[in-house]
């Protein structure tokens, strides 16, 4: 990489309470071994608690802090904001639940000098060795090959790659000329991603550039966040019609056929035998990537909630939207 004239990056992160992630989120940066960088938190928690914990980092030698509060501010208003006031030749959109290896910005930086013409990328989400078993089996469930990683945006993914919010780089230029993220409420990574394509961007997946990423920490606030996955992808066909295919369906589809399968059960086995030899494959890649076979049972329950609170989210919003006719759909 040329250092004659550096690139130069504005990591931004929206947070709302959960003061030990952003504490945790930004010591990880203080290993970065790339120097060029700005660190940028927009925060809306209330009475702007969560100033005072972070103000060690202001002065730190490694990067600028800023810290904006607006209370209660949204997601994506929060990372708009975050990025008017942005520095960088590349804004990187990060979750205050990440945290960010040391080669990260060296691995970006490396690939932007080779690929000048990538406007937008991402990189994989990784389960750090000390996650919970429980971060580990969600891990596992929402990235594997198995379940629904290719859906979510892989090396191998549907059509042109779409990062997502937790991981996700822009030119600031380009950023800007598609007006930042929408008022979409959920989804926005993904839709201000087809928002930057359709303009003639182009975008790429850096294998090399993972975060680790803790996700939800109980089954049922990860089930909230499936859920309000699946009924925002009905949402994202309509603003954007043709993103919507054949594998979003899958989990639904999974989900109905596990409830006819044991409907079945009298009459026959077999409908049940496929999705049990589905779930042993499930705990088997899971107990071998792992090391561990109580992660490995534990993933079979992760796939579960996810399957079924992605599909439950697609069928609410679906009865919402097409059968009642409420185009807005369900609140979320």
């Amino acid at each position: 990489m040329s250092q004659g004239n550096p690139l130069y990056f504005s990591l931004i992160t929206p947070t709302f309470g959960r003061p030990d992630e952003v504490v945790e989120f930004l010591e990880s940066l203080l290993a970065q071994q790339y120097p060029h960088f700005e660190v940028i938190v927009s925060d809306g928690t209330p009475g702007d608690t969560l100033r005072p914990l972070l103000r060690r980092f202001e002065n730190n030698p490694t990067y600028p802090l800023t810290i904006l509060f607006t209370e209660y501010i949204g997601v994506s208003p929060a990372r708009n904001a975050a990025a008017a006031v942005a520095k960088g030749d590349y804004l990187i959109f990060l979750d205050s639940d990440c945290i960010i290896p040391p080669d990260y910005l060296t691995k970006v930086a490396d690939y932007l000098v080779k690929n000048p013409d990538i406007a937008l990328f991402g990189g994989p989400d990784l389960a750090a060795s000390g996650f919970t078993p429980l971060q580990k089996a969600i891990n596992f469930s929402m990235t594997s090959f198995l379940t629904t990683g290719g859906i979510r945006g892989g090396k191998r993914t549907i059509g042109t790659y779409l990062p997502r919010g937790f991981n996700m780089g822009v030119k600031r230029s380009v950023f800007q000329a598609v007006k930042g993220y929408s008022d979409f409420v959920c989804a926005e990574d993904i839709e201000l991603s087809i928002r930057i394509l359709k303009a003639g961007y182009r975008s790429a997946y850096i294998p090399e550039a993972g975060v680790y990423h803790k996700r939800r920490t109980t089954l049922k606030k990860f089930f909230r966040q499936v859920y309000r996955f699946g009924a925002a992808r009905l949402l994202l066909n309509e603003r954007h019609p043709g993103n919507l295919k054949l594998t979003h369906l899958f989990p639904l589809l999974f989900s109905l056929g596990l409830i006819l399968a044991l409907l079945l059960l009298p009459l026959t086995e077999w409908p049940f035998v496929l999705y049990a030899i589905y779930f042993s494959l499930i705990m088997i890649f899971s107990t071998l990537t792992n090391e561990s076979s109580k992660i490995g049972l534990l993933t079979v329950v992760t796939t579960l909630v996810m399957m079924a609170g992605y599909g439950y989210g697609m069928a609410r919003n679906g009865w919402e939207m097409y059968i009642k006719g409420n185009k807005k759909g369900i609140k979320l």
